[in-house]
């Protein structure tokens, strides 16, 4: 066994599996304590290296493409000190750092773990049922549907339409983007109606427009996860399997497109019920105009 504690969390392996514990010090992250144990296989493993740094050192842990649905929901996108793979060490904790990693490194020789894409989520991703509330709603995900209760602070239009729900069945994938201190983020979901939708994340209905406490927002990150755990796997995807022939491996496959005039239907549905809204007084006439003539640019 090659252990690590430190302030930030303890990594352990075993030969077979890292454990990854978030540390309980209020200077960890509010997602990486959200998200708790960790337990990675050796085989989703890619590699591990100690990064040097001034007066301590950093353990990075490098995961096969499309191992992890955490990883893929986030795109990279997750910020230093929030990422659950990144261990920062003290300097008189080095030597037991560089162990670690050697030990890792030696069980992926002798193993002979290959180091291409996976085709399968080897990590769950977070547990369901999984609960944020984030400064446009709560958004919460039961491993079968999805429900978003809009805030008070939401735009009209979107409370408007009550509680949002979208099952699995009819999702095609999820987008997210953090909340940082230079834009606003979002989590999106695209289903089969709203795959050429060119709402804005604040008139959305089928997204979360993160503005607020970016701290809270990133946990938004863990129902992405969770969502994309259940989507099929990325390799399944025609496009993506001819890339992986070809040795181009996109990020994330986009799915085919509905018909034109399917689109349409969708948004003549919107202006219906925008129009509907407007009627029973639930929208002004600005807030009408507006939302109404965003939907009409999706023609």
């Amino acid at each position: 066994m090659a252990e690590i504690i430190q302030r930030e969390g303890t990594w352990a392996f075993d030969g077979d599996t890292l454990r990854i514990t978030p540390g309980l010090h209020r200077s960890v992250p509010l997602l990486r304590r959200t998200y708790g144990e960790i337990t990675v296989p050796l085989a989703a493993v890619s590699g591990v290296v100690l990064e040097a740094a001034r007066g301590h050192g950093r353990l990075r842990l490098r995961l096969r493409e499309g191992a992890d649905p955490l990883l893929q929901a986030t795109g990279g996108r997750l910020p230093d000190a929030a990422d659950p793979y990144r261990l920062t060490v003290d300097a008189d904790r080095t030597g037991a750092a560089e162990y670690l990693a050697e030990e890792i490194r030696r069980a992926l020789l002798l193993d002979r773990v290959p180091q291409g894409r996976t085709e399968a989520y080897l990590l769950p991703g977070p547990p369901v049922p999984v609960s944020v509330r984030s400064s446009d709603g709560t958004v919460s995900f039961d491993g079968t549907r999805i429900r978003i209760d809009w805030a008070e602070t939401s735009e009209r239009v979107k409370r408007a339409t009550g509680p949002r729900i979208i099952t699995m069945g009819d999702l095609v994938r999820v987008e997210w983007l953090p909340n940082t201190r230079h834009e606003d983020g979002s989590l999106r979901f695209v289903t089969r109606e709203t795959v050429l939708s060119k709402l804005p994340p604040d008139k959305d209905p089928y997204t979360l427009d993160l503005w607020g406490s970016a701290r809270r927002d990133l946990l938004t990150a863990l129902v992405a996860a969770a969502v994309t755990a259940r989507l099929p796997h990325p390799s399944t995807h025609p496009a993506t399997a001819t890339a992986t022939a070809t040795g181009e491996l996109p990020v994330c496959a986009a799915p085919v497109p509905p018909p034109v005039s399917d689109h349409h239907d969708v948004l003549l549905r919107r202006l219906r019920e925008l129009g509907r809204l407007h009627r029973d007084g639930v929208l002004t006439d600005e807030e009408f105009a507006r939302t109404k003539a965003v939907v009409l640019r999706g023609f």
